[in-house]
């Protein structure tokens, strides 16, 4: 997104130079990419007027005398057909960069020359030379009543200015801030100035007095020629629509206007006279609107008058687009129809059948706020990414949807026939309420009520102060605002955290985390055994679980998906594992053991208190070889034995049933065995795998594993046999160069440490030296029973 600098200061009054505006924008609102230059790009660069044209006898040009305000004139040789006597125009003089190849590697530089043995000095400009556009069909012409000859097109137009690159993802959550308008309250914060709302409802002209009716959740006009149907509030809480008579809907304006430069500044190109007011309404407010011909529109749904509906579209069903692509709707794209039929893909992009050409004399003009979600989706089905879509899905507010066609409205300047302004989605903000203690606390700073009262409501929060407690309502373009952090993040950004000074908080020493503990001495004990551990995907596929022969129903399913392998939280870490040993004996590795350590989730452990599903930590194992033929439920057994014999827990192998836990499913129960306390507590199960399953994961035969379904289980049961251990130690590593052998060098580094554990990391010899270097860790342990 470009922002200009010049326009933030049409709305704000900064008292700091560029250069610090810029860096308060980056430290406290959003990232500042880069900064173009603009102030000198339309250096001597005049506002002329043609006093007299000639043509050039078997060419298109022509060949004119301009006024530039000096006492003399100067000729100038043109080649647009627009050019006439009289008119004012844009003259790059002698010596002048033409604008738009400011930042090519080799910019033009115009000059005086010989055209058909005429003179021309300079040259008039049309818009693309100006860098408005992509318009080459003439030169531009400027309203008399703006501008004198001789003055500076740069002046005139407020030209010489700094264009900000911002980095839209770091905007994601801010979709007020996607316009001019929004951009400029948050600068006024910034810069601790209380921000002029612009009141669109203050001009009287656009609708007569008594033209509008309030009714309910509805504003509309009394002939009532348009009616708006919205299938279902979530997919489009607001609709806001008029019919407009307009003079000329096509047609470019007859005078360069402020209303193109912003659309070029901001890196668009003007297109027609209603389509560049839809854009830059766009690009003041931040909220898009669309303009269809209105007597198509009646054509196509083949009714009596108006008749607007939003719902999403059906399969099947196909629409042609403003680019001529015909596209296959899906189920998640929201439509607008006249009737019953699609005529245009809502926030992306209008249809075919209704564009507005050089017939069209009524319009319906559209304002609406649509669904983020669908509109993400539809964004990336169909790879449409223009200023529109970009905005609607950020979540623009449908707070701001009918103001912002009354101000479309009035630039347009044609006749209201009708209006319709519905709104289903309607929600009331609940207040935030925050005391002046608890900011501070949060922020670590000393700020006084009156300050913070000032900082947000510079800002457009109503705030209403009771002793020391603060209830502020959040303005309608702020949907990000819901508890009191979001608050106290307003203040400490609008204040600037780098003012806030550094002070280390006092508090006590953090109590030690015994769950932190049982896993560092299982991965201690497990890779002492050859275990290597692993990290996989908390989520799954249904197919995965399928194969391990777990019930789907018992799993939390991912609404919102990364991928299509990855639509469930897992039930177990077994069937992961399963799945990496295949990848291992492919490879192929002869023989492993692997183990994870993580959190499985499934329906039957219930909720929390808020509701959020209930997780148990779960250690899962693998063991396997290509060519053992001996019993491998013995050796997972093995691993088991040790690892609870560690903590100091008795158990008992029991025979296994048929079971409908998850983490049984993929096992043998003949081979098989339900691992339990003395006093009968389950703690998970061990043995190999059932042959369906090992062939499903194409694994060899000699395969086992265990799953302990629950690790806070066996913490309680360790801290009762007060067996959890305390590591008073450190690591370090060690690399020696020497010339021995590494038996050696290992020996004589054993040695050195008596006690501690010696772990080899590399050996390094340089080709062609005696040599080799040799790294070590070695962890010193001083190791106590917790009594």
């Amino acid at each position: 997104m470009k922002i200009s600098l010049n326009w933030i200061k049409k709305y704000v009054n900064v008292s700091v130079p560029d250069e610090e505006l810029i860096r308060l924008i980056g430290a406290r609102l959003v990232e500042v990419e880069g900064v173009i230059d603009e102030t000198h790009k339309y250096d001597n660069i005049y506002i002329v007027k043609v006093l007299a044209c000639e043509k050039i006898p078997d060419t298109h040009l022509t060949l004119c005398q301009i006024d530039c305000g000096k006492d003399e004139t100067v000729q100038v040789v043109c080649g647009a057909p627009n050019v006439r006597e009289g008119m004012m125009a844009a003259w790059i003089a002698p010596g002048a960069i033409v604008p738009a190849s400011v930042h090519e590697d080799a910019p033009f530089v115009i000059g005086k020359r010989k055209m058909r043995g005429y003179e021309s000095s300079g040259m008039l400009a049309g818009a693309d030379e100006l860098d408005f556009g992509d318009d080459h069909s003439g030169i531009v012409e400027i309203d008399p009543e703006m501008a004198n000859p001789g003055d500076l097109l740069a002046e005139v137009f407020d030209l010489s200015d700094l264009i900000l690159e911002i980095e839209n993802k770091s905007l994601t959550h801010r979709p007020d801030c996607f316009g001019i308008i929004g951009f400029a309250r948050e600068v006024a914060g910034i810069l601790q100035q209380r921000f002029d709302e612009p009141n669109f409802y203050e001009n009287e002209d656009v609708f007569p007095k008594g033209f509008l009716v309030f009714d309910g959740d509805e504003v509309k006009s009394k002939d009532d020629e348009l009616a708006v149907e919205i299938s279902d509030s979530a997919i489009c809480p607001r609709y806001s629509g008029a019919i407009l008579k307009v003079k000329e809907a096509t047609g470019r304006e007859n005078y360069l206007s402020i209303m193109q430069v912003l659309i070029a500044k901001s890196g668009m190109t003007p297109v027609s006279r209603i389509v560049d007011v839809t854009n830059y309404v766009m690009l003041l407010t931040g909220q898009p609107l669309h303009a269809f011909d209105y007597d198509k529109f009646i054509a196509v749904g083949d009714t009596d008058k108006a008749t607007i509906k939003v719902r999403l579209a059906r399969k099947g069903e196909k629409l042609e687009l403003l680019d001529k692509r015909m596209v296959e709707l899906n189920e998640n794209d929201i439509v607008i129809c006249s009737g019953e039929k699609p005529v245009a893909l809502a926030g992306a992009m209008g249809g075919l059948s209704t564009a507005i050409d050089e017939h069209t004399k009524n319009i319906i003009l559209e304002s609406a706020s649509f669904s983020l979600y669908n509109l993400r989706k539809t964004q990336m089905s169909h790879g449409i990414f223009t200023e529109a879509i970009t905005r609607f899905t950020k979540g623009t507010p449908p707070a701001g949807t009918f103001w912002v066609l009354v101000k479309a409205i009035d630039e347009i300047a044609g006749k209201v026939l009708s209006i319709r302004d519905t709104f289903p989605g309607r929600e009331e903000l609940a207040d935030v309420v925050v005391s002046i203690d608890e900011i501070n606390a949060l922020l670590g700073t000393g700020y006084d009520s009156d300050l913070i009262v000032d900082v947000l409501e510079n800002v457009g929060f109503v705030v209403k102060k009771k002793k020391n407690e603060l209830r502020i309502s959040a303005p309608g373009w702020r949907t990000d605002i819901h508890i009191k952090e979001d608050i106290i993040e307003e203040v400490g950004r609008l204040l600037g955290y780098d003012n806030i000074t550094p002070v280390l908080p006092l508090h006590r020493t953090a109590e030690r985390n015994r769950m932190r503990e049982l896993k560092s001495g299982v991965r201690e004990l497990m890779r002492a055994l050859g275990a290597n551990e692993i990290l996989s995907y908390s989520f799954v596929s249904k197919r995965l679980m399928e194969r391990a022969g777990q019930n789907i129903k018992e799993a939390y399913e991912i609404i919102n998906s990364l991928s299509p392998d990855l639509q469930y939280f897992r039930q177990s870490i077994v069937p992961s594992l399963l799945e990496k040993a295949y990848m291992n004996q492919k490879m192929p590795v002869e023989k492993f053991a692997i183990f994870e350590m993580n959190m499985v989730y499934r329906k039957s452990f219930g909720l929390d208190e808020d509701g959020v599903p209930e997780g148990l930590t779960s250690l899962g194992f693998v063991v396997a070889e290509r060519k053992n033929n001996g019993t491998a439920y013995y050796k997972a057994k093995k691993y088991v034995d040790k690892l609870l014999s560690r903590f100091n827990i008795e158990v008992d192998y029991l025979p296994m049933v048929e079971s409908e836990e998850a983490e049984a499913k993929p096992f043998e129960p003949k081979r098989s065995a339900k691992i339990v306390t003395k006093d009968g507590e389950y703690l998970g199960v061990v043995g190999e795998f059932k042959n369906s399953v090992r062939n499903d994961f194409k694994l060899a035969p000699y395969l086992a594993g265990f799953e302990l379904v629950s690790l806070e289980k066996i913490l309680l049961l360790a801290k009762a046999k007060k067996t959890i251990e305390i590591e008073d130690g450190k690591t370090e590593d060690l690399t020696i160069t020497t010339k021995e052998s590494y038996a050696d060098t290992l020996r004589e580094v054993v040695e050195k440490y008596p006690g501690a554990m010696i772990e080899p990391l590399s050996i390094y010899q340089a080709k062609g030296q005696e040599t080799r270097n040799i790294s070590f860790r070695i962890r010193t342990n001083n190791r106590k029973a917790q009594s």
